[in-house]
C-alpha cells in the first residue's frame, strides 16, 4: 500500500549522470545491433506500407502517403524505443539483475536512479526518432529541411511521456509477461488510433474523442505540420498533453517504485 512519504517531491542532483553512464557504457557494446534493430521494424513499415499503399493512394492532407507515414513513423519509433527500454531493459535492471540495489549501495538515492534512467531512456529514444528522421531527409520527404528540425525537440518531449508512463507499469509489474497487458491495451490502440496509419477524421466521431486523449495523437499533430513545413496548430496545447502524461507518469512510477524497493 502507497504512503504518504512515497508521494514526497523527487530529489534531484547531479548525481543521475553516473547512471546515465553506465547505461550508456553497457549499450555502447552492443551498439550497432542495437540501433538496428530499433531502425529495423519502424523502417519496414514505412517503406513497405509506404510504396506498397502508397501506389494505390491519392495525396493524403496535402502529402504523399509516404510522406504521410513517414512523419507518423517518427513518433511510432519513439514510442517504442521509449517503452521496450523503459520496460524490458529497466525491469532486467530493476528485479533481474538487481542492477538498482547495486547502484543503491553506492552513495546515490533511488531519486538519483529514476532519474539517471528516465534521461537514458530518452537519449535512446531520441537516436530511434532520429534515425527515422534521417531517413526522411535522405529521401527528401519533407518539404522544409529547417523546419523539420523542429521535429527534434518534439522527439525529445515524446521520450519524455513515453519513459513516464512505461516506467509505471515497470514499478507494478511482477514478470515480463505482464507488459503484453500494456503493449495489448494502451500502445496498440495507440498505434491504431492515434493517426500513424491514416486521418484520425477518417474515425467514427466517438474514437476521434478517444484518439484526442491519446499522448501519441498529439505528438503525430505537431511532427506532421513540421513535415510539411507548416508551423503545427494548437502546438502549446500538444506540448501541455505530452509533458502532464509524462510528468504525472514519473511522479507515479517514482512513488510506486520507492514503495517496492525502500521497503
Amino acid at each position: 500500500m502507497l504512503k504518504s512519504k512515497d508521494f514526497r517531491l523527487p530529489t534531484l542532483s547531479l548525481r543521475f549522470i553516473a547512471v546515465w553512464q553506465r547505461n550508456f557504457l553497457v549499450w555502447r557494446k552492443l551498439a550497432i545491433p542495437a540501433l538496428l534493430g530499433n531502425l529495423a521494424d519502424p523502417a519496414f513499415y514505412m517503406l513497405g506500407l509506404g510504396y506498397g499503399l502508397g501506389g494505390l493512394l491519392p495525396e493524403v492532407n496535402g502529402m504523399s502517403y509516404l510522406a504521410f507515414l513517414a512523419s507518423g513513423t517518427v513518433c511510432y519509433s519513439t514510442m517504442n524505443a521509449a517503452s521496450f527500454e523503459a520496460l524490458y531493459s529497466g525491469f532486467s535492471r530493476m528485479h533481474v539483475q538487481k542492477t538498482w540495489d547495486a547502484i543503491l549501495n553506492a552513495p546515490l538515492t533511488l531519486d538519483d536512479v529514476l532519474f539517471g534512467e528516465l534521461v537514458w531512456i530518452i537519449t535512446k529514444s531520441l537516436m530511434s526518432g532520429l534515425a527515422i528522421l534521417v531517413i526522411i531527409w535522405v529521401m527528401g520527404l519533407q518539404a522544409s529541411f529547417a523546419m523539420s528540425l523542429w521535429a527534434i525537440p518534439v522527439i525529445i518531449l515524446m521520450g519524455f511521456c513515453f519513459t513516464g508512463m512505461a516506467l509505471v507499469i515497470n514499478a507494478v509489474s511482477p514478470s515480463y509477461d505482464f507488459f503484453m497487458y500494456y503493449f495489448t491495451l494502451a500502445i496498440t490502440p495507440m498505434v491504431l488510433l492515434g493517426g500513424v496509419f491514416y486521418p484520425v477524421d477518417q474515425l467514427p466521431a466517438f474514437l476521434q474523442g478517444v484518439s484526442a486523449a491519446l499522448p501519441l495523437t498529439h505528438a503525430i499533430e505537431m511532427v506532421r505540420p513540421l513535415m510539411l513545413g507548416a508551423i503545427p496548430p494548437q502546438v502549446a496545447g500538444h506540448v501541455l498533453v505530452l509533458l502532464v502524461y509524462g510528468a504525472l507518469g514519473y511522479y507515479l512510477a517514482l512513488a510506486l517504485t520507492r514503495r517496492r524497493l525502500l521497503k
